[in-house]
């Protein structure tokens, strides 16, 4: 292909484009809806009363005043969502986390082919930052069991920690923003450049969706940092994993054991933060990485909403301890391995297309070849669906809300001796009662966002590839038909 129809067909790709998520209105209600959800997840499915609060269950009779003492609301209001402590610990992981980033041997890699011509280098040592890390929590966890000051710290101020995160994200998303208008396009030695779709002109809508693709930012013996990569792969999906154990030791901290699904919940967790950290280059192939700005969208997303909601089980299981058994585990695992196998293998095969089509695993596969001198395979895992990835990352979701059955408790005082209850070390009693299935609103969200989540992710990537293709991509949606569920969708 000639060197101008490249350029040509790079500048289509990175030209602007309309609104996404609703426009400004959406992005709005995105942004400052999202961290109020997670603060009623927070309060109405509480370790106080209940999941749910037992007033939410008779909304009819409720009482202000009482549901503030059902979920545990501080008696000094607003104030008592921060502390200046949480933000000191926070900021103290965020800086070591950079320092592990910068003294951790790792290997480098270069980033897709920007619009300019040129490629970022990357370092990528997340998974041993992890494992350093988490080996500190284990040693710390040997020594002092579950009353480890760093887990005790997480679910003693988990609210605060919330409220931190949340102001971090809006912070760096300011700033990202403010520093977005020094880019200067065409500039490419520095490499830096503005995202398509976030050229809008509207403040609060490139705010959100992030003005610059790539935003880096140099520090005092740290070095250079690509704050989005960065973010999307270190802070917050560690952060998911100590939440989970921090919610382990809570369980055992309350019963004095600790059960299989709650285990169950965090290891497969764990392997899943883990494998991507381990995985670690090929998410320089993301649409995140390759597309998106940086903005709240993902700031927000990486800091708070992965390590916050994602760990809402193992919340759920510290208070309301279920066990699996063999059977249980057993079908439990078997969604999990499916749903892993077709995740990993699909990105595997696509990941090994790309950097060698000549392997022997990959060069039997078909494929179109566009005008943009690009190749979409039409066979193979990707003959069987557009983002048959997207549907093994959705059966990994069912495995984690699973484990919690048909949630829901209520919490009761010390000497209720209430049939069936499950009596916490501190004498308090936890039933299921008229709490029972409601509690799913919270454990299995997940499951249905993720859903959505995908759904929307497939229809971003198909305008994306319909603006690079062309006609070649209806050509190629003519041959491979499903988008994410064979025969379904």
């Amino acid at each position: 292909m000639a060197p101008n129809q490249k350029q040509s067909a790079a500048v289509q790709h990175h030209q602007k484009h309309g609104y996404e998520f609703g426009g400004p209105l959406g992005t709005a209600g995105i942004a400052f809806g999202l961290p109020l959800l997670l603060y009623v997840f927070n309060f109405a499915c509480n370790d106080v009363t209940g999941c749910p609060a037992p007033s939410l269950l008779h909304p009819k009779s409720l009482d202000l005043n009482t549901l503030k003492r059902e979920v545990g609301w501080p008696e000094d209001g607003l104030a008592g969502l921060i502390s200046l402590k949480a933000v000191g610990w926070t900021l103290a992981y965020y800086l070591f986390s950079a320092i592990l980033y910068r003294i951790l041997p790792g290997t480098e890699a270069e980033g897709v082919q920007l619009s300019s011509g040129g490629r970022l280098k990357y370092k990528f040592n997340a998974f041993s930052s992890s494992m350093f890390t988490l080996a500190i929590c284990a040693a710390g966890t040997f020594a002092q069991g579950a009353e480890f000051p760093v887990w005790t710290f997480i679910t003693d101020n988990y609210t605060q920690l919330l409220t931190t995160n949340i102001l971090i994200s809006y912070a760096l998303a300011t700033f990202v923003y403010i520093r977005s208008f020094s880019v200067r396009p065409g500039k490419r030695q520095d490499l830096r450049e503005l995202a398509a779709g976030g050229q809008t002109g509207n403040m609060l809508y490139d705010w959100f969706i992030g003005r610059e693709l790539n935003p880096r930012v140099t520090l005092p013996f740290i070095g250079e940092v690509d704050i989005k990569e960065w973010m999307e792969i270190r802070p917050g999906l560690l952060g998911w994993i100590l939440f989970n154990c921090a919610f382990v030791a809570k369980q055992y901290r309350n019963y004095g054991y600790v059960t299989d699904s709650i285990i169950f919940v965090t290891v497969i967790q764990a392997i899943y933060v883990l494998d991507a950290q381990y995985m670690e280059p090929a998410i320089l192939t993301t649409i995140d990485i390759t597309t998106d700005g940086f903005g709240c969208m993902l700031a927000f997303g990486d800091l708070v909403w992965v390590p916050f909601l994602y760990s809402m089980q193992t919340r759920y299981l510290a208070i309301h301890p279920q066990t699996l058994g063999p059977v249980g585990l057993t079908v439990v695992g078997a969604v999990l391995v499916t749903g892993y196998s077709i995740f990993r293998l699909s990105n595997s095969q696509k990941n090994t297309f790309r950097t060698n089509p000549n392997d022997p695993s990959v060069a039997h596969l078909k494929y179109i070849e566009t005008k943009t001198g690009s190749r979409l395979l039409i066979s193979g895992w990707w003959g069987i669906a557009r983002h048959i990835n997207y549907l093994g990352d959705w059966l990994q979701a069912w495995p984690y809300s699973l484990p919690t059955g048909m949630a829901g408790y209520v919490i009761l005082s010390a000497g209720t001796n209430a049939p069936g209850a499950i009596k916490m070390l501190d004498g308090r009693e936890v039933v299921q009662g008229e709490a029972k299935g409601w509690g799913m609103i919270f454990t299995y969200f997940y499951v249905v966002y993720f859903a959505f989540l995908l759904i929307h992710r497939d229809g971003r990537d198909d305008e994306k590839c319909s603006r690079k293709y062309g006609e070649d991509w209806e050509k190629y949606k003519k041959i491979v038909r499903w988008r994410i569920l064979p025969g379904v969708y």
